[in-house]
C-alpha cells in the first residue's frame, strides 16, 4: 500500500480494502500475468494465478469489511493450494513479513512476492520464492502493464499453483 499516494496512512483498513478489491478484479480478469512459468517437459506454460493478501497491524480490520466466504464453504487449511484466480486473506497474527515468509514456505510451485522491502526479498528469496515490485502489481492494476493476454482456454494451467503473495 506504500506505493500509493492515496493517504493510505490516515485509513489502512479502507486502503487494505481498496487494494483488495483492485486484485479480486485482476484475479478475476483471467489474465494470465506471469506467461514464463516453465512446464516439466521445458515448455512454456501459462496459468492464472492466486493471490494471497497478508494483513498486519491496523490494516487487519479490513478483514470484517472484505466479502465473507461462502457459508457452505470449508475452510481452507493455511498450507491449502490456492486456486487460480482466488484471492485468500490471511491476517498476521504479528509480523507481516513473517507471516509472508511462512505463506511462502508452506505453498507448493512458484510463488511471486509483492514488496520493495529489501530485507523481505532476501528472506522470500531464500525461502524459494519469485519477486516483484510494488510497481509491477500497480501497472497490472492499472491495466498499463504490458504483455498481459487473456487466460486461453485450450492451455493448461502450471503444474501447480502460481501465487502472487501481497501485504496489505
Amino acid at each position: 500500500m506504500g506505493s500509493r499516494p492515496d493517504g493510505w496512512w490516515r485509513d489502512r483498513a479502507g486502503a487494505a480494502v481498496r487494494l483488495h478489491a483492485d486484485i479480486t478484479r485482476l484475479a478475476g480478469s483471467g489474465r494470465v500475468i506471469l506467461p514464463d512459468e516453465r512446464g516439466e517437459t521445458g515448455t512454456e506454460r501459462a496459468g492464472v494465478p492466486g493471490f494471497v493478501m497478508v494483513l498486519e497491524g491496523a490494516a487487519k480490520a479490513a478483514a470484517a469489511r472484505l466479502a465473507p466466504p461462502e457459508p457452505d464453504a470449508p475452510p481452507e487449511p493455511a498450507d491449502a493450494d490456492v486456486r487460480p484466480g482466488e484471492v485468500r486473506v490471511v491476517q498476521a497474527a504479528g509480523s507481516g513479513d513473517d507471516a509472508i515468509v511462512a505463506v511462502v514456505r508452506r505453498l507448493p510451485g512458484r510463488r511471486v512476492v509483492v514488496t520493495a522491502d529489501r530485507e523481505l526479498r532476501e528472506r522470500c528469496v531464500a525461502a524459494g520464492a519469485e519477486i516483484r515490485g510494488p510497481g509491477w502489481l500497480l501497472g497490472l492494476i492499472s491495466g498499463s502493464t504490458s504483455g498481459l493476454s487473456p487466460a486461453e482456454p485450450d492451455r493448461l494451467p502450471p503444474p501447480w499453483p502460481t501465487t502472487v503473495l501481497v501485504m496489505g
